[in-house]
């Protein structure tokens, strides 16, 4: 019961607030990537508050940041963890579903900050598209992020990598950082929410120029390190 209770208090006060700061999204993208870029920090940083506030959910980071823009490639096991992504990985490029860019407001404004617009049949076109793309973030010197099982999974879950990942990394010719967590522990997609501490572990990095298979293996490791 106090969980539920907890739970309805965070989404009355976080959702409550995310209405406002979304529909004046657009106004801060008028003034330009970079001011648009800090505006989104701040509904960042109001999860985070109403997380730790309402829920009793806190986060740490385990394993070394990179110091230059790279390719991560992240677990996604949560609305906590793909909310914290802007802020913890220093405003990537964010790969994304053409769903997600398709809902009013919110869709153009991530547009505008940053994203890579693919669809999920990883047809020919769409990753010569996601390659063409992810060139531009890379020579504005932004890193870049991608989801590559494609979707949010349970903890345990260890699907195969989509493909689109293997071609990003091979055509941009960036370091891959893998970036596990364990989110899905207490932030379930449906149900209670639990306090407890979120784990985000930056792995090793891996060098550009290995083949399909190593990079993938070696990624699909580092994002499930979390895994017990």
């Amino acid at each position: 019961m106090i969980a539920w209770l907890r739970t309805a208090a965070f989404s009355l006060v976080f959702y409550g607030l995310s209405v406002p700061i979304v529909l004046f999204a657009p106004v801060a993208a008028v003034f330009g990537q970079p001011t648009l870029i800090r505006y989104v920090r701040i509904w960042v940083l109001t999860q985070r508050w109403s997380a730790a506030t309402f829920l009793g959910i806190r986060w740490r980071r385990e394993g070394a940041k990179p110091d230059q823009p790279v390719l991560y490639v992240a677990k996604h096991q949560s609305m906590f963890d793909a909310v914290q992504a802007p802020v913890l990985l220093d405003a990537p490029v964010i790969v994304l579903k053409r769903e997600l860019a398709r809902i009013p407001v919110w869709g153009w404004t991530v547009q505008r900050y940053g994203a890579i617009v693919v669809d999920r049949d990883a047809s020919a076109k769409a990753l010569r598209q996601m390659v063409r793309e992810g060139k531009a973030a890379r020579a504005a010197g932004r890193s870049i992020l991608i989801f590559p099982e494609g979707t949010r999974v349970r903890p345990g879950e260890q699907p195969p990598l989509r493909s689109g990942f293997a071609g990003l990394y091979r055509a941009l010719g960036m370091a891959a950082v893998p970036v596990a967590n364990d989110s899905g522990r207490l932030w379930p997609k449906t149900g209670a929410k639990r306090p407890g501490m979120v784990t985000f572990l930056f792995g090793e990095p891996i060098p550009p120029g290995l083949s399909r298979d190593e990079v993938e293996a070696r990624a699909h490791r580092g994002i499930n390190a979390l895994d017990r």
